[in-house]
């Protein structure tokens, strides 16, 4: 099946259900229904599992001089895979991107917690929450955590090259969250093979959420195209999972 727009999907389900026929998805009250089951299914569908092609590189920007350390994302990320900085000397022309690990939010405070707060080299920086943060002002970062999912916070920074980590030092990768658009043109952030089991999906909880009667027909075909994908190893490694929204198989 090719990808389809979110006006396309709402009028097959709508043409199954013997609804209106419709050219916008805002024509009816029952196709604006329709649309908003898609788009809950495509989140539930998006949320059940990390999809290759999400994978992205990632921005990072700076929260400035009082926060040398802190760095926001520009994407919604659901994971992040590697972050690397350059820590290539003033003196040096060529580039040196070494990896940063990961440390754990509470084994990231006992690290920073071991140092000195009164040391030269070690700066008190007041995160956002209010929490102060003690953090290496002389030397290249080592490790990052997340506090809130959102910003990513260093253990260090090098006051004598930079006034705060920039971000055209860093390569980060991760899994980012697709942008959803409630408009007739919009096409969902899936593959092409996955769409089959977007469509009979929607469509059995449209008619279970809006008619209140099951359609086991579409039930069977969300079923097989659920452990078509699931058998599938198509740039992706181990297959995929779906959740099945509580319904019983049919018999």
């Amino acid at each position: 099946m090719a990808k389809l727009t979110l006006l396309d999907l709402t009028q097959r389900i709508l043409n199954d259900m013997n609804g209106d026929e419709v050219n916008s998805i805002a024509d009816t009250i029952e196709s604006q229904q329709v649309a908003q089951v898609i788009r809950d299914v495509y989140d539930e569908i998006i949320a059940s599992r990390t999809w290759p092609h999400l994978n992205s590189l990632i921005s990072l920007s700076p929260q400035g001089s009082a926060r040398p350390t802190h760095m926001d994302t520009a994407d919604l990320w659901v994971y992040i895979d590697s972050i690397r900085y350059n820590v290539r000397d003033a003196d040096a022309t060529r580039d040196n991107y070494e990896p940063l690990d990961f440390m754990d939010k509470e084994v990231f405070m006992d690290h920073l917690n071991a140092r000195n707060s009164s040391a030269s080299n070690v700066d008190t920086i007041t995160d956002p929450s209010g929490v102060k943060l003690f953090i290496l002002n002389d030397a290249r970062p080592l490790f990052w955590t997340s506090f809130d999912d959102e910003a990513i916070v260093f253990d260090a920074y090098d006051s004598g090259v930079d006034t705060n980590l920039q971000e055209s030092k860093f390569q980060c990768m991760g899994n980012v969250e697709p942008a959803w658009t409630h408009s007739d043109t919009f096409v969902p952030d899936l593959p092409a093979k996955a769409f089959p089991y977007l469509l009979a999906e929607a469509k059995s909880v449209a008619f279970n959420a809006l008619m209140q009667v099951g359609n086991q027909k579409a039930e069977q075909q969300s079923r097989r195209q659920r452990v078509r994908l699931s058998r599938e190893k198509w740039r992706t490694q181990g297959g995929m999972s779906f959740p099945d929204y509580g319904r019983k198989s049919s018999k």
